[in-house]
């Protein structure tokens, strides 16, 4: 081939091979421009989720830190506040909760619908609160949209005048108490704490709200009750932590109990000023608060059949959560009553605070670390409750027995003196007792230790009769037999 067909050929090919370099190069370009476009949309996505996480809802109005009424709330946090509002559901497990009993309402009582009454499922409970308020009025607990009502119309504020310091866990009052103090909280709650209860019920207006567990600038937890902020500080000194500050040192995890902790715990008026105290100066154990009392000398009231120095459990959950395995896991209070769930896209923190085995919550509050079915974690529940249940009504027959041996001895002659070491035990004997019935999860939230305050009890009230029966008296025998019939009523509840 000479040259110039060599140079023809040559042009041929680079002819040819022209357009496909040509396609070639577009398609890159195309490739690169979809690329780039992707790549761009996800950026932009990103910076809108980056941005929705900084300001996660519409500000429809503006809050602060006297905005207290939640409806306010609610138009910024919807989802939240329409949970919030089923607090009104009557709805109960097998050992919590309630049914809506209907009633006739009245110009002192507009209440329709009441909780059960307690003692007359169980009227044994009257015979170790005789003489107490509680021995007139107890029913089941219901949610927290009743928690500032059934304070305020309870039978018990006919039999004793109860103070103001009652406010502390039965109604949102941080902005009352800033109020009552001229911005003062701590002020404001001593002022409070004086009242007569029915001056006091003039201040408040909601049950528990939005403003008494968050931050109105950011809606981060937040403690504002100062019995809590002065019992967590007292705690932690106990551990010899010194000056703790409970809003800057917790971790968010923490809060997420800690802000139950500021109602759901035992607590005692102290002095004249009936100032809210948590009794934590020894510790959270049972027997660590009733070593406290003895130490101190408080007393409730005398039992108006044996004359004994008796204390009344309120509702310990805190520190009853304290003692079992959840809490040593990590688990928040929010984490089983105000588990996560999705509404549309969002993840939100469940504020129907309601019991984790009342029918669709399992799902959320259980199943997240329990890896097996909802009827199986059901079963295991209740089981736990059962046992518990049994071994309180045996300790609370002894008990009941007990009380009447130490009246029958009374009548028999027995001094006051004869009478001490019996009512010192049966007032250690009702308070652990106390503090597992009083306890709203029937011993679940800390099993072993619920069992273990129940045998204290039981033994302690053995020791109350074996001295009853030192002092030689001829007693008649123990009434006490009907009641172990009713129980089997009792296990429908």
């Amino acid at each position: 081939m000479n040259i110039k067909q060599r140079l023809i050929s040559a042009a041929q090919r680079r002819g040819t091979a022209f357009p496909r370099m040509l396609a070639f190069l577009v398609a890159i370009i195309v490739m690169t421009m979809v690329v780039t476009f992707f790549v761009m949309t996800l950026l932009i996505n990103i910076f809108e989720r980056k941005q929705e996480a900084r300001n996660p809802f519409y500000r429809v109005v503006e809050l602060d830190d006297t905005t207290e009424d939640p409806a306010l709330w609610g138009k910024n946090f919807p989802q939240q506040y329409d949970a919030y509002l089923r607090t009104v559901d009557q709805i109960r497990t097998k050992y919590g909760g309630n049914e809506a009993v209907q009633r006739t309402p009245t110009n002192v009582d507009p209440r329709s619908v009441l909780a059960r009454s307690r003692l007359e499922s169980d009227p044994r409970l009257r015979k170790i609160w005789a003489g107490y308020a509680f021995a007139v009025d107890f029913r089941e607990e219901r949610g927290h949209a009743y928690m500032l009502d059934d304070q305020t119309y309870t039978e018990r504020q006919r039999v004793v005048k109860q103070p103001g310091t009652c406010m502390h866990c039965h109604a949102s009052v941080y902005v009352p108490y800033k109020k009552l103090g001229n911005g003062d909280l701590i002020k404001g709650f001593e002022k409070m704490n004086r009242m007569p209860y029915f001056e006091a019920r003039k201040l408040v207006t909601h049950p528990v709200a939005c403003i008494d567990c968050h931050d109105p600038k950011n809606m981060q937890l937040r403690i504002t009750r100062p019995g809590f902020l002065e019992g967590i500080r007292v705690y932690r000194e106990s551990q010899g932590i010194r000056n703790y500050d409970v809003n800057t040192m917790a971790t968010r995890q923490e809060m997420r109990s800690f802000v139950c902790g500021q109602c759901h715990v035992e607590y005692y008026f102290k002095g004249q000023e009936k100032r809210l105290t948590y009794p934590w100066f020894k510790g959270l154990q049972a027997d660590q608060i009733l070593a406290y009392y003895d130490e101190t000398g408080f007393k409730d009231w005398a039992h108006s059949e044996t004359g004994a120095p008796m204390l009344k459990v309120q509702h310990p959950e805190f520190e009853t959560w304290k003692q079992g395995i959840h809490s040593r896991a990590g688990v928040a209070c929010a984490d089983c009553h105000m588990p996560y769930k999705r509404v549309g896209a969002l993840k939100i923190s469940d504020h129907h605070v309601s019991s984790p085995l009342l029918p669709g919550n399992i799902t959320n509050a259980c199943q997240t670390c329990h890896r097996v079915p909802e009827s199986e974690l059901k079963a295991r529940a209740e089981a736990i409750q059962d046992r518990v249940f049994e071994m309180r009504n045996v300790a609370m027959d002894a008990l009941v027995e007990f009380i009447g041996e130490i009246k029958a001895a009374r009548i028999a002659g027995a001094t006051d003196n004869q009478l001490m070491v019996p009512g010192k035990l049966q007032r250690k004997a009702q308070f652990l007792l106390d503090f597992v019935e009083s306890e709203n999860s029937m011993g679940f939230h800390a099993p072993q230790e619920s069992e273990r305050l129940l045998f204290l009890s039981l033994n302690y009230t053995r020791q109350g009769q074996k001295a009853i029966r030192a002092l030689g008296l001829a007693l008649p025998a123990p009434t006490f037999g009907a009641m172990p019939a009713m129980l089997s009523s009792m296990e429908k509840r």
